[in-house]
């Protein structure tokens, strides 16, 4: 699993990149993108694995610090990316912008 920052985006630009790299749990790749295309909802991270659903979040704010962490939980501990119930993803369900089939 990899982790992928906007670093366009506003928070981005001073250091959110870092701020999410401490965030995650240990031994999830963070990287920088210089764009996602979800500049209407600024911030945007993203999530992929290979053979899984990739995820986009927009709208991400330091706020949402824990709640990516246990999606990041949830996601390598599952199978093929997805979940029988979105609510387990919190708050980020209304921040995901897009589920891109692996």
């Amino acid at each position: 699993m990899k982790a992928f920052v906007c670093t366009t985006c506003s928070l981005g630009r001073v250091g959110f990149l870092e701020t999410l790299r401490e965030a995650l749990p240990e031994g999830i790749p963070v990287e920088g993108v210089e764009c996602m295309s979800g500049c209407a909802r600024d911030q945007t991270v993203a999530f992929r694995a290979t053979g899984k659903v990739a995820y986009l979040f927009g709208e991400i704010t330091a706020a949402d610090l824990p709640e990516l962490r246990r999606f990041a939980e949830l996601y390598a501990r599952s199978p093929d990316g997805t979940f029988a119930d979105a609510r387990v993803l919190g708050g980020l369900r209304m921040k995901a912008m897009a589920r891109i089939p692996g």
